[in-house]
């Protein structure tokens, strides 16, 4: 009954399911950069580039993007090995269970609650407050309440009446979560088409800010740079190191939440053609296009608002904002921001809770979550258990906990993860030396060492709140696999 029991690649076969099996290599080294592009543009750049802008870096969270770039290019060639060397789809909790030992396995099961469910909760967070913009700027009629659309953890001081408003609940993130929850039970998921329309759209988003805005910018609020080493306190009466070094690898960890979804295109290495030369291709072809966007949508967005405009008026909504305040003449391309956002975010949440049953799903049938969460739908042949267990975490995660938190949290979670692939590549090399690499990560072990430094420096740069945040979280997940996971294990105990 050991806790380093690996499971092995039979098993997972005979467990596969025949469209797992017996899938085609029918993707190409463009289609996997349309794929990835598809997968990382979305909620993190539209919200956490003006929150690191206001708490951390100011301007220079353009560097910022630029070290979590290189973060994630380290460790997404790790992640491609991995996923290359386990001949069957699935997460990292799969490949991990089959290759390092059902400890490990389970360590990033739970961490990827982090990255998917508390990231899903991020999201609906930033819906809601694009709904009271669209509300407001689209549609001329009120907004949703602050009471109800916001954490009671948040308040908000009027700057002209000074009327303080509380947060109570954020009914909209809920409603949004709930909606998307109910739809995966039913088993609906979006086309080919509209999904390709919904990553146009983003793009297209991205392309016109950088375009028209460019013009707006105030030189003025690019000076200085990098600003002076200091102390940023936000409306929780937490502190953020704001400038300097301390201040970008702040920025790196805040923005990093912006490219989440670029492992999508690891995970897709069954289905390509030739992944020894298409994986890295696809991988830093998706990262290096999405870079560059960021970095010039970071600079125009920093460049047309202020540091204050963040901290205050803007919050979640800023590029909105932002539009509406300096760009004028350019009103229309708030609204369409605002609409077209709030189709991306709703896509994006859906991928994320999709993600999230899946993990619940195999864990379940494993034996360490409780049996109920790989049940299927008689009727829909879905996980529907396990969606409305997501639909009640993740719903009240929106709901009653503030934006910058759940964001810190996705971000820190799967940084952790990284830091896992990274270590897992190395010790497979050495404890599997023959086993089938269509893909090798180069320069081993240097490549997930300097993955794993960079890594840890943005975990480093999110400050002492967030470490206690994930040192609790993973002690209550080997707290719970210690009492419940090991006895239960299927692998362990195939009697049960």
């Amino acid at each position: 009954m050991s806790i380093w029991k690996k499971k092995s690649l039979e098993l997972l076969l005979s467990e596969a399911t025949e469209s797992e099996k017996g899938l085609k290599r029918t993707l190409t080294a463009w289609s996997l950069v349309a794929l990835g592009i598809g997968a990382i543009i979305g909620a993190g750049l539209f919200v956490r580039t003006a929150t690191a802008a206001a708490q951390n870096a100011g301007p220079s969270v353009t560097l910022g993007f630029i070290v979590a770039a290189i973060g994630c290019a380290l460790a997404g060639l790790c992640y491609a090995e991995l996923s290359s060397s386990i001949p069957i789809s699935g997460s990292a909790y799969t490949y991990t269970y089959a290759t390092m030992g059902e400890l490990l396995a389970w360590i990033i099961g739970w961490d990827l609650i982090l990255e998917y469910a508390v990231g899903a909760a991020t999201v609906g967070i930033a819906w809601s407050e694009y709904l009271n913009n669209l509300l407001v700027n689209v549609l001329h009629t009120s907004p949703i309440p602050y009471s109800l659309s916001h954490s009671p953890f948040q308040h908000f001081t009027d700057p002209v009446t000074g009327v303080v408003s509380n947060g109570i609940i954020n009914l909209p993130a809920f409603f949004i979560v709930a909606i998307i929850s109910l739809l995966l039970i039913k088993g609906t998921q979006e086309s080919a088409f509209v999904n390709g329309l919904i990553v146009i759209t983003k793009v297209a988003i991205v392309i016109l800010i950088i375009g028209f805005g460019w013009n707006f910018i105030n030189p003025a609020n690019h000076t200085p740079y990098i600003p002076a080493d200091s102390t940023y306190t936000d409306d929780q009466g937490i502190g953020h190191h704001f400038g300097g070094i301390m201040g970008v690898l702040g920025a790196a960890g805040t923005v990093f939440f912006a490219f989440i979804g670029f492992d999508a295109v690891s995970t897709a290495a069954q289905e390509t053609k030739n992944p020894k030369r298409d994986m890295p291709i696809g991988i830093l072809g998706s990262l290096a296009v999405c870079t560059v966007l960021y970095i010039l949508f970071a600079h125009v967005l920093t460049g047309v608002a202020t540091v204050e405009d963040f901290r205050t008026g803007g919050k979640e909504a800023s590029v909105a904002f932002a539009i509406n305040k300096y760009m004028i003449g350019y009103e229309w391309l708030a609204q369409f921001v605002t609409v077209a956002i709030l189709a991306g975010f709703s896509s994006v949440i859906l991928v994320m809770l999709l993600g999230q049953s899946r993990v619940f799903y195999s864990m379940g049938k494993d034996g360490l979550l409780p049996s109920f969460f790989g049940d299927l739908h008689s009727k829909y042949k879905t996980p529907y258990k396990a969606n409305l267990v997501i639909l009640v975490i993740v719903g009240l995660f929106a709901a009653f906990i503030p934006g910058d938190i759940v964001g810190d949290m996705t971000s820190i979670g799967t940084l952790f993860a990284f830091i896992l692939v990274c270590i897992s590549v190395i010790v497979l090399r050495k404890t599997e030396p023959d086993l089938k690499r269509e893909f090798k990560t180069p320069f081993v072990p240097l490549v997930p060492i300097l993955g794993i430094i960079v890594c840890m420096a943005m975990i480093y740069g999110l400050g002492w709140t967030n470490w206690l945040r994930l040192g609790v979280w993973l002690l209550l997940g080997l707290v719970f696999y210690f009492l419940y996971s090991k006895k239960n294990s299927k692998l362990n105990h195939p009697d049960k």
